[in-house]
């Protein structure tokens, strides 16, 4: 009797690990008011039920499965655009050899499958320190845009509802569906320019504001109070009237204020 716990324990802590480095390139980016490629990120272990029926369908027995099961531990990240999936795909590459190692790559963007099915996926190898010491599993990493994702999760329960034959009507309006997606995703990629101006835009008077209310916040125990009301009520006005070359002035002005106390 396998003890499915403890094989699974590492996978869970690879997810873990893999979510946290990949939310933290993202949230350094936008913390820099830069763009970041990774909208967001999600990660799962596949359940004991779906390990051993994948097993039995592929004819890979139960001492085979952490050797050759390539997805039980799956990290998804998605994307708004679909260049911003090759720049991801180029931010993994550059940890190839350090954190992690990718064994293989499939593109099924270049490529997609019969049923319309768009994704860029990774093989990867991650080390995970264990209590019992170090072991290296494998883990999956797909990658791509919100329509893909959107389309994929459809898919993915008809084929759980059909056991995986699904209708022939269904699936040719799937196809059509897909191709509906991947023009949205083409659209969209037309404008790129403008919506990543405009969330860059929006990061910045984000970051300048949430630096303005905390140095506020430090300025008032330590400056003169007539100053700090007059910073408050200028910030008012600014929040609901001023642009960001405005925001960011007031900022200076409110840090030089808190090294002049200081």
């Amino acid at each position: 009797m396998r003890h499915w716990k403890k094989i699974l324990i590492p996978y869970q802590q690879a997810v873990e690990e893999l979510k946290v480095k990949f939310k933290g390139i993202r949230n350094e980016l936008r913390e820099m008011s830069d763009y970041s490629p990774i909208e967001f990120v999600t990660g799962r272990v596949k359940k004991v039920s779906s390990i051993l029926e994948k097993a039995k369908k592929y004819g890979i027995s139960e001492d085979e499965i952490e050797e050759k099961m390539e997805d039980i531990a799956g990290i998804r990240i998605m994307c708004q655009f679909v260049d911003d999936i090759y720049k991801v795909v180029e931010l993994i590459e550059q940890r190839d050899s350090r954190d992690l190692e990718i064994l293989y790559v499939k593109d099924y963007i270049k490529e997609q499958k019969e049923s319309g099915y768009r994704s860029y996926h990774m093989i990867i190898r991650y080390p995970i320190q264990t209590a019992f010491g170090l072991k290296k599993i494998l883990a999956e990493i797909q990658i791509r845009t919100l329509a893909m994702n959107f389309w994929a999760t459809i898919e993915h329960s008809l084929n759980y509802k059909y056991k995986q034959n699904v209708p022939n009507h269904i699936q040719e309006r799937l196809k059509t569906s897909a191709e509906a997606a991947y023009r949205l995703d083409m659209e969209m990629w037309a404008i790129r320019d403008e919506v990543i101006n405009a969330q860059k835009l929006f990061e910045a008077k984000s970051n300048t504001v949430s630096s303005i209310v905390n140095n506020i916040q430090i300025l008032k125990p330590i400056g003169d109070e007539e100053e700090v009301n007059q910073f408050r009520e200028k910030f008012d006005n600014l929040l609901e009237n001023g642009n960001i070359l405005e925001l960011k002035d007031l900022a200076d002005d409110i840090k030089y204020a808190i090294e002049k106390y200081e």
